[in-house]
């Protein structure tokens, strides 16, 4: 079953499906190292991850376990990052979420507001009952996104993740149907 990459409209953002015209904004968001510190994965070192990206995109709708949008400004086009969908498990109506910005798009409520349109999507059009989302501790603007959003913290995944040497754990937060105010 798959499932179309949705295009949402936020107050000042546009989520969409990514197009190849993206992949010089993507490779800069992904290959910097501020950005990604708190990443389950290294910067990006090459442009083929580029492609594979990409193809991970089309692969989420063509087996429709998730959806990944690019996250741009109504005002002028600017990339601003992406944000998922992903693990959609329709038996369970559960699925994780995730964004990443790029660092001038910090601070400004982009986060929130991108995430807050997908949310809705996602409730509304996947019927979820569960969306889980994890973050690295040491990721405090991270936590309080999630948290204006309505999630729970509900434990830490102690030494979750082990990036380039660096042991770092990750708080594991929950948003279910019936506490989404939308």
């Amino acid at each position: 079953m798959s499932l179309p990459t949705p295009t949402l409209h936020a107050e000042r953002l546009l989520l969409r499906p990514f197009t190849d015209a993206d992949a010089d904004d993507l490779f800069a968001l992904q290959s910097n190292a501020r950005v990604l510190r708190y990443w389950d994965s290294p910067p990006w070192t090459d442009r083929s991850q580029i492609a594979r990206f990409m193809n991970g995109c089309r692969q989420m709708a063509d087996e429709g376990s998730g959806a990944r949008v690019a996250i741009t400004c109504k005002s002028d086009g600017a990339f601003v990052g992406w944000c998922t969908f992903n693990g959609w498990n329709p038996d369970f109506r559960s699925a994780s979420f995730g964004y990443c910005l790029k660092e001038a798009a910090w601070g400004r409520g982009y986060a929130t507001e991108a995430a807050r349109v997908l949310l809705h999507w996602a409730f509304d059009s996947l019927d979820l009952n569960r969306v889980q989302s994890e973050t690295d501790t040491r990721n405090v603007a991270s936590a309080r996104v999630l948290e204006k959003l309505g999630f729970i913290r509900e434990g830490t995944l102690r030494e979750d993740c082990i990036v380039n040497g660096d042991v770092s754990d990750s708080w594991v937060y929950g948003l279910l149907r019936r506490d989404w105010a939308g």
